[in-house]
């Protein structure tokens, strides 16, 4: 499975380079809600582009809804509301920005509402090659030698082969539609170099496919909303410490 932690190795061309700076300078504030975007001109210097390429650019923008383009006004800055939160380039750029707790309860309101179901649905009709592949993928996140990257590149295949295997082809695609949030979450709940606490993150995994396997609907929903309710239980707590001022020598 294609890694999705960090763009392929290679140069960008000049419109992915634009589409990248530029939203990420979006979603990341640099140019307010409501804002007119500088001219073309000024735009094209900037990234050292020609006039085509950096309108292509707006276009791609405009299309994740992002920006208009008015004529004789410029191009605007749309209001959050308007962002399409499905799209992988806009759910990257908002979590390298950072995020706040508001949004990482969105997230995780988002997966309960999806994954436990989905596991459900994966209990009553997964085959056997199914569940063998999700019990390789859990048993794998327990191994020796993971850091936080690769763990969470682990948690992330293991959690869209699970919707793949609920054999419903709308969880299969929204979870195509998720996947930068997953990728988000993934790294920053993701244990670093603890042997005790990557052996329980696999562990509560491999409790989700003996349930499926079990063929339990309600064990496989359960096992997987723990899952998820503990790792955003991690995610709050870290942001909360990241905001509290280290306490002053004495």
């Amino acid at each position: 499975m294609p890694s999705r932690f960090g763009r392929p190795a290679g140069k960008r061309t000049s419109h992915r380079l634009v589409v990248d700076e530029l939203g990420q300078a979006v979603v990341g504030g640099e140019f307010a809600v409501g804002e007119i975007l500088p001219g073309d001109l000024e735009l094209a210097a900037r990234f050292n582009v020609s006039r085509t390429v950096l309108r292509e650019a707006m276009k791609t923008l405009a299309a994740k809804g992002l920006v208009l383009a008015r004529a004789r006004i410029g191009t605007r800055v749309l209001p959050r509301a308007s962002w399409n939160l499905f799209d992988s380039d806009v759910l990257t750029w908002r979590f390298n920005a950072g995020v706040d707790e508001d949004f990482l309860r969105h997230v995780c309101e988002v997966r309960l509402a999806l994954e436990p179901y989905a596991a459900g649905l994966a209990a009553r009709r997964a085959t056997d090659a199914d569940i063998a592949r999700m019990m390789r993928l859990a048993v794998a996140m327990g191994k020796a030698g993971h850091d936080g990257q690769t763990l969470a590149q682990a948690d992330l295949e293991f959690h869209l082969s699970l919707l793949e295997s609920s054999l419903n082809p709308f969880m299969h695609t929204v979870g195509s539609l998720i996947e930068a949030a997953l990728v988000g979450v993934f790294r920053r709940t993701s244990p670093r170099a603890d042997a005790t606490e990557i052996d329980r993150v696999a562990m509560a995994h491999i409790r989700i496919v003996e349930e499926i396997r079990r063929r339990n609907e309600e064990g496989a929903r359960g096992a997987m909303e723990h899952v998820i309710r503990v790792g955003q239980e991690r995610l709050l707590h870290d942001l909360r410490a990241q905001r509290t001022p280290a306490a002053p020598q004495v």
